[in-house]
């Protein structure tokens, strides 16, 4: 019997800062996933008679809110999205229907067919992220490609980041354009070497030359219109 055809997922990266979320489930599975939206900072309450270890604790120090009983279907009002995450398939198949009637976003553990969004294998560093995904079809594989993206991922990228969303922030504050061909050429090896080692104030000033000399800005202009690298504006 050939495979079933595959889904086609629109990728999309949500804010969930002080968004209430459900997890319905206690265990490890249930974890994972509370771990995850706290991460994003969302506001997460987990309805289950049983809570893991981590979850007691999580529970206990006020991080998450639990309703210690079974699933109701009212839970699930006003939530912006929930997780089903029981060791009880009927109880996650209920969780769904009661979602898709109401029209909240479910994602019910290592079932795609009762998804209407799926979790990738995830990498962060500082404000990068990476997400990897086989549409549910391999979460082994979905592993192994986080796993080779984690390796090819450098020290310095975190940093890298913040450089250029500060130095991205100041030039906008300053109404100085600068075309995104500009960008892309002053991301050199140099560049991430020197944040790499570090060497932050350098790797500043190097980007900002590097910036000034292409497309309509001038590096008099930057200079004018920037402070000098630790120090205030007057």
């Amino acid at each position: 019997m050939g495979a079933s055809p595959a889904r086609v997922y629109y990728p999309v990266f949500l804010s969930l800062e002080g968004r209430p979320c459900l997890v319905v489930g206690g265990g490890a599975v249930a974890a994972g996933k509370v771990r995850g939206l706290l991460a994003a900072g969302a506001c997460v309450t987990v309805v289950s008679p049983v809570l893991s270890g981590p979850l007691e604790v999580l529970a206990g120090e006020g991080s998450i809110r639990h309703l210690r009983r079974d699933y109701e279907q009212s839970d699930i009002d006003g939530m912006t999205l929930v997780m089903a995450a029981t060791d009880d398939g009927s109880v996650n198949t209920r969780v769904t229907e009661d979602c898709r009637r109401q029209g909240t976003w479910i994602n019910s553990a290592d079932d795609p067919p009762n998804c209407d969004f799926i979790l990738p294998s995830v990498i962060r560093r500082g404000r990068v992220t990476l997400a990897a995904s086989t549409a549910g079809a391999s979460p082994a594989l979905a592993r192994r490609l986080r796993e080779e993206l984690e390796a090819f991922m450098g020290d310095d990228l975190a940093g890298l980041a913040d450089l250029l969303a500060d130095v991205r922030a100041d030039l906008q504050a300053a109404h100085i354009g600068v075309p995104a061909s500009a960008w892309q050429q002053a991301i050199d090896a140099r560049l991430r070497a020197l944040l790499a080692q570090g060497r932050y104030a350098e790797a500043r000033a190097r980007l900002m030359e590097r910036l000034g000399g292409t497309g309509d800005t001038s590096a008099g202009r930057l200079r004018e219109s920037m402070p000098e690298a630790g120090q205030c504006s007057r």
